[in-house]
């Protein structure tokens, strides 16, 4: 069984122009947490003027958690810093997700940070949630490459991944942010990281701004991994990267996984219709080529 960590409500919504209702938000979540996933990340706790689109984290949250939860679905939420943290705690949150990059220019552009300050709030954070019995994940940003700074090599990467499971999280999600990785690049880089960590502890998180997304996670297939994060509809993309589009759709990944005979647990028709209702609420078509062709013929 592969996993599949649906990112399309928060890191999707939160690169979208559109800033939509919490009702459409709700009614978003709620669809997909009928389709057989198993993990959805909610929401963000930042603050408002920063990322607009995730204003109503309290609010979005609160719904999903009283209406929601009951179905044995895990609902992470990205936190910030030990105030986002101490938000999420207040409301119920169960597990969240923090964040660096191996590139300081990204980082300074993304959080006004660098990637070692990043650690010294992700720190607190982790600390905080290990007490309180909360799981905590680890996103890396440019894996390999960065819009700023160009390819980045291996070694940071594994340095970074190295200091997250040092905080305690309990899975890292590689992520290829503006969509530059090829699958050469992501076998090495992989078996590198192999040497140092569990592949079970790995996660990959591919943008297909380049169309290379399916093929990447094929490779990171045959490397062993068997986590891996999408957006339904192929929702997002990078403020930080220009002309970088979203992550991988969830359909794509789908088709792929299943077209190897994969199994995901996922209903690729209700997912595709969670998918054509956000679409048509922010007014937009999908990245994805699989949701188009499943779309218009109805057939998988």
């Amino acid at each position: 069984m592969i996993k599949i960590v649906e990112v399309g409500p928060r890191d999707g919504l939160q690169n979208e122009k559109t800033i939509l209702s919490t009702e459409d938000k709700f009614q978003f979540i709620s669809s997909l947490s009928d389709t057989g996933l198993k993990t959805i990340e909610v929401t963000s706790f930042v603050k408002a003027p920063s990322i607009p689109q995730m204003a109503d984290a309290t609010e979005l949250f609160t719904r999903v958690k009283n209406e929601i939860s009951n179905k044995g679905i895990s609902f992470p939420c990205l936190v910030p810093n030990l105030k986002g943290y101490e938000t999420a705690k207040s409301l119920g949150v169960k597990e969240i997700a923090i964040f660096t990059a191996t590139s300081d220019s990204f980082a300074r552009k993304n959080i006004n940070a660098s990637v070692e300050e990043s650690f010294e709030r992700m720190r607190e954070v982790s600390q905080e949630a290990k007490k309180d019995g909360i799981l905590v994940r680890g996103y890396i940003s440019t894996a390999f490459g960065c819009p700023y700074e160009g390819v980045m090599d291996v070694t940071k990467l594994i340095n970074v991944t190295k200091k997250l499971f040092e905080l305690g999280v309990y899975e890292v999600s590689i992520g290829d942010t503006i969509g530059v990785a090829v699958p050469k690049q992501v076998r090495n880089y992989l078996k590198d990281l192999k040497k140092e960590f569990p592949v079970e502890k790995l996660a990959m998180h591919f943008h297909d701004t380049r169309g290379m997304a399916p093929t990447n996670i094929y490779v990171s297939l045959e490397e062993g991994i068997t986590t891996f994060d999408s957006s339904a509809g192929g929702l997002g993309g990078c403020p930080y990267a220009k002309g970088a589009t979203g992550n991988v759709a969830t359909e794509d990944l789908w088709y792929l996984l299943h077209s190897e005979g994969l199994e995901t647990g996922v209903d690729i028709q209700k997912l595709s219709e969670a998918s054509k209702f956000i679409l048509e609420k922010l007014n937009r078509s999908s990245e994805s080529k699989f949701l188009r062709a499943y779309l218009n013929t109805g057939k998988v």
